[in-house]
């Protein structure tokens, strides 16, 4: 029963954004670092792999709530540095030819997961979070992947970098800012403010699987 009434929760606190949602994310899907095309240096290399994990707010979310659920772990770190791995390696399966299915629906659902997680405003052992982070990072690094196919081993390297970097950073800013944010507030705030992080996680998770599941029909 908790569970049905968080999800009506949920659906009732995000109702009013996903129309908002739906429109800021109509322009990251079209468009890409580059504008779609592909680097061709160094530069557009590294550049191209700081934008990809901002533009996309499927990214950006997830890496917003990973950092989150990582606050008070001891093994914070290896979380986000668990799920950077794997966005790089599925990049390189994408390169490589390997073929994952529902790709976009995937990344949805990871974002949904994470949400969730918030939402339950608990904490969570380090083994799920960074199975999470490992599953997610697979399908996260494979959609990066599409916008470095044929590029050379230069802009290659450096886009690999770039998004690592940016994600790593991205998510051990959330868990800091998030920590502090915590300590300073009182249990039933901090806990408030975990739920509402979690709400807006989730209507980004549910807009994007939206869009996947109608991109797929």
């Amino acid at each position: 029963m908790k569970s049905v009434f968080q999800l009506r929760q949920v659906t009732r606190l995000a109702g009013p954004c996903i129309p908002a949602l739906m429109l800021l994310s109509a322009p990251a899907l079209a468009h890409h670092p580059m504008g779609g095309r592909t680097p061709g240096t160094f530069l557009e290399g590294l550049l191209s792999g700081f934008g990809h994990p901002i533009i996309g707010l499927d990214h950006f979310a997830f890496l917003l709530a990973i950092g989150l659920l990582a606050i008070g772990g001891r093994q914070r770190l290896l979380i986000p540095a668990g799920f950077v791995l794997m966005t790089i390696v599925g990049t390189l399966a994408h390169l490589a030819g390997v073929t994952l299915w529902s790709v976009e629906a995937m990344v949805a659902v990871s974002v949904l997961v994470a949400g969730g997680l918030l939402l339950a405003n608990r904490r969570h052992h380090a083994g799920l979070l960074g199975l999470l982070g490992a599953a997610a990072g697979l399908f996260h690094g494979y959609a990066y992947g599409e916008s470095i196919v044929g590029a050379e081993a230069t802009p290659l390297l450096a886009y690999l970098a770039g998004f690592s970097i940016v994600q790593f950073c991205v998510a051990l800013a959330t868990t800091w800012c998030g920590a502090r944010l915590v300590r300073a507030a009182s249990t039933a705030a901090a806990g408030r403010l975990t739920r509402a992080a979690g709400t807006a996680v989730c209507a980004v998770g549910i807009v994007y699987l939206g869009l996947a599941l109608h991109g797929a029909a």
